[in-house]
């Protein structure tokens, strides 16, 4: 039995789990770089009956999951993965299994929470003037929080979590979403407005949604060009929320600045754009990577392969095939 544990980039997942009950029974085998194009996918997935994939950083769409005859465990942290295609996997008899950590919310907030604080002062700006031998000349002036506006698109675990920090900031919490009522808005000490009116009124604005057809693109140009000058939008959930020509155009005219976690493609290209643009603060995708979180997240992975292993998979996503396993 060989399993294969994907995009460990950091080096971390051998250290943040016990997989000594899982080795005596297979093969395993740590992937630290991107697996590549899906050809390329295929080639190094060949022969492996399990796949413990990082959330959404190795797409498995159908092509790849045919190609892939010995797969019969595809397993992922965190509680959804849109980079695979759960009936493809379903109609090819191969088990899907989630994880769902209760830290997850914690640490995307917080990490939110330093992307606007980061734009807010200009840390960045400061940071390479000291490393460059300066001190404060040419710095930009930074903007106090408080007795500001804090606009929150999505207002669920992780955006009530942000609308707490913001009331922490003594700023005014407005919030919006396609679903969003008055009393979960008030619930969270937010005040519920429309999406325009949001984007005209808020000094930052963060932005907490599942990435879906419904909300690709939710974030155009009409609201890019609708925020105050020099407004922060922060973005920890997923790139495509927001359309990145007009973010670019607004970055590069300085009207703008932005806190971002996220990308198109991860690793970006070194080419993209976003990495040379101006009056951002940049992370890479670390929003839920924290020890904690990663630990919970491995070590409910090795779990759920070792239930597999017993015949009797947990956290599965299509339980209907288990019959079928």
């Amino acid at each position: 039995m060989r399993v294969a544990v994907l995009d460990d980039w950091q080096g971390v997942a051998e250290g943040l789990a016990d997989w000594t009950a899982l080795r005596r029974r297979a093969e395993v085998v740590f992937f630290r770089a991107p697996l590549g194009d899906a050809a390329q996918v295929v080639r190094a997935l060949a022969g492996f009956e399990v796949v413990l994939a990082m959330r959404e950083r190795t797409p498995f769409p159908a092509a790849v999951l045919r190609a892939l005859p010995a797969l019969r465990l595809l397993a992922f942290t965190g509680p959804r993965n849109a980079a695979v295609d759960v009936a493809a996997a379903t109609a090819a008899g191969i088990v899907v299994c989630n994880t769902v950590s209760r830290r997850t919310s914690h640490g995307t907030a917080e990490l939110a929470l330093a992307l606007l604080l980061a734009c807010a002062r200009r840390l960045p700006a400061g940071d390479a003037a000291i490393r460059a031998g300066g001190f404060q000349e040419a710095m930009p002036l930074g903007c106090e929080l408080a007795g500001r506006t804090l606009g929150l698109v999505g207002l669920g675990r992780i955006g009530g979590r942000m609308a707490r920090y913001g009331q922490a900031l003594e700023m005014r919490v407005l919030a919006w979403s396609q679903n969003l009522t008055e009393a979960r808005a008030a619930e969270a000490g937010a005040e519920r407005v429309e999406k325009e009116h949001l984007f005209a009124e808020a000094d930052a604005v963060s932005l907490h949604l599942v990435l879906s057809e419904r909300t690709r693109g939710v974030v155009g140009a009409a609201e890019i060009a609708g925020m105050r000058k020099d407004a922060i939008l922060v973005n920890t959930s997923r790139a495509p929320l927001i359309e990145r020509a007009p973010l670019l155009a607004a970055l590069r005219e300085g009207r703008i600045l932005a806190g971002l976690d996220v990308f198109d493609t991860e690793p970006p290209a070194e080419n993209d754009a976003l990495r040379t643009a101006p009056n951002t603060v940049l992370s890479p995708h670390i929003g839920y990577v924290t020890g904690e979180n990663m630990a919970e997240l491995y070590g409910a992975s090795v779990e759920n392969i070792l239930a597999w292993l017993d015949g009797a998979p947990i956290r599965v996503v299509n339980p209907e095939v288990v019959p079928k396993a």
